[in-house]
């Protein structure tokens, strides 16, 4: 039946698609950072937020026949923390808090008379979402006996214009995430609290790095890939199209140079003194988007602090930004190493093998 609905779905799409390729919807390929995908960071035209919205219902069909007989799958949505800018603060509805959509996905094979532990997955992108390209991960972490939830959290694509333009980067974003967290504890009592990992990559990594800066309590264990460290370099060494994301006026509304300081209380770099969970970072030194020399700042930072962690710093691995999920050899051993890190903290059923 999903197959069938799949074909249908884009049956409708591609002449649509034909007709307006001006506004053509990126693939799930481009979550990295390095291109923004809408013509203009004011706003996305409305031919973009339709072909979004249907791009998106298309990829929760592949999720669907992906997860089948693995997991149960469900599309979720809970409430995070209000709009940061309201247009009309006295308008009917003002204030009201932010829904925000998320991916669930519980092991089919999973003992729940038992607590059993969480891993929220964050995608990255500066406007991106959590799409099907991710599955080889999630099936990874299922079969070792985790749940997951990914979180949708605002300035995500695939809802609309509207929450697009919600975008908080380095700020709500990071409640948003800890709402899921505390929504997958509060609708699953076998889901054990103690037991929470967080881990992502590029934008997701920064996420999941805020996350335990803010909120050591909340998690056992830590991944961070690539991860965004230092929005005031980061701004150093991008393009002018990308510093337009961030100083569009339904989001920073000013630039780095402008204001110094509301980039650094972003990053994670500022951060590093509250560390207390158990931390793992990769970075490639031929990263294309998340410049090593961003991550070496976090690092040396960290260090400073005198906190404890682990860091590998791969060299020239093949794939750049992306080098550790793919399917090559390097990607899949990289991938071991993070679980294996994980393992101890978050006693999964059927942790890796040593």
């Amino acid at each position: 039946m999903m197959s069938h609905l799949l074909v249908l779905l884009l049956g409708w799409w591609l002449p649509v698609a034909a007709q307006q390729t001006s506004g053509r919807p990126p693939s799930p390929a481009a979550a990295q950072e390095s291109s923004p995908r809408p013509p203009s960071p004011a706003a996305p035209p409305e031919s973009f937020s339709s072909l979004d919205r249907l791009r998106k219902a298309i990829d929760d069909v592949a999720w669907q026949l992906k997860m089948s007989g693995i997991a149960d799958f469900d599309k979720v949505r809970y409430t995070g923390l209000p709009p940061r800018r309201e247009p009309n603060p006295t308008a009917q509805g003002a204030g009201n808090p932010l829904i925000i959509p998320a991916y669930t996905f519980i092991p089919k094979k999973l003992d729940r008379s038992r607590k059993q532990p969480l891993i929220v997955l964050v995608h990255g992108g500066v406007h991106a979402d959590f799409s099907s390209g991710s599955a080889h991960i999630v099936r990874e972490l299922i079969e070792q006996g985790y749940s997951v939830i990914a979180p949708e959290y605002r300035g995500s694509t695939g809802y609309g214009q509207g929450f697009y333009r919600q975008i908080d980067y380095g700020g709500r974003e990071n409640d948003d995430v800890l709402a899921g967290r505390n929504w997958m504890l509060e609708t699953y009592e076998f889901l054990d609290p103690q037991r929470v990992g967080i881990m992502g990559w590029s934008h997701g990594g920064m996420i999941a790095l805020m996350n335990v800066f803010e909120h050591p309590e909340a998690y056992a264990a830590a991944y961070a890939g690539v991860p965004v460290s230092d929005l005031v370099a980061r701004m150093g060494y991008k393009s002018d199209s990308y510093r337009a994301l961030f100083s569009a006026p339904y989001h920073l509304g000013k630039t780095a140079e402008e204001d110094v300081k509301e980039y650094l209380r972003r990053s994670p770099v500022s951060h590093v003194h509250k560390l207390a969970t158990p931390l793992l970072i990769h970075t490639n030194t031929t990263d294309e988007d998340v410049n090593v020399l961003e991550v070496e700042r976090l690092i040396t930072a960290l260090k400073a602090a005198g906190k404890k962690f682990e860091y590998k710093i791969y060299q020239a691995a093949p794939g750049g930004h992306a080098f550790n999920r793919l399917d090559t050899k390097l990607a899949k051993e990289s991938r071991r190493e993070i679980y294996r890190f994980l393992a101890p903290y978050l006693k999964p059923e059927r942790p890796p093998a040593p």
